[in-house]
């Protein structure tokens, strides 16, 4: 079974979040730009026709641009947020391998103290010799 790479390392995630940004930005340059030329000369009363009518133009142009660097962003923020709900891959299970130069927890039964061996701590097992009249530890 295949697994995805998280979301921190996936080239395309990234590349949107920078290709948007980089959008979003040259249209905020252009818009601003355009719109702070056309107040300069609309104020001095020097505004020829090109910067009038072809100002217009290049500034809403500007405003496209940056609205779609801001629905890329808008969209990266969104997929980050799907694929926190996404299943982790769940790691295999190790078996225990049989071989003979690994020592086996089951061979020393003399010494045993209530733990098995892959399953953890179960109860304590008195090891002391037993003794008729000694009373036996509980808990």
């Amino acid at each position: 079974m295949s697994t995805r790479p998280p979301l921190v390392r996936s080239v395309p995630f990234w590349g949107l979040v920078a290709v948007s940004l980089a959008t979003a930005g040259t249209g905020a340059y252009l818009l601003s730009d355009r719109l702070g030329s056309m107040a300069t000369t609309l104020t001095a009363g020097t505004a020829t026709t090109v910067d009038v009518y072809v100002g217009q133009s290049v500034a809403v142009s500007g405003a496209i641009v940056l609205g779609a660097g801001i629905v890329g962003l808008l969209l990266a923020l969104g997929i980050a947020a799907l694929s926190t709900l996404r299943p982790h891959a769940v790691a295999p299970a190790v078996e225990p391998s049989d071989s003979p130069h690994e020592a086996s927890l089951d061979d020393d039964t003399e010494h045993d103290h209530g733990y098995e061996h892959g399953l953890g701590y179960t109860e304590a097992i008195v090891t002391a010799p037993a003794d008729e009249d000694a009373p036996v530890p509980t808990r």
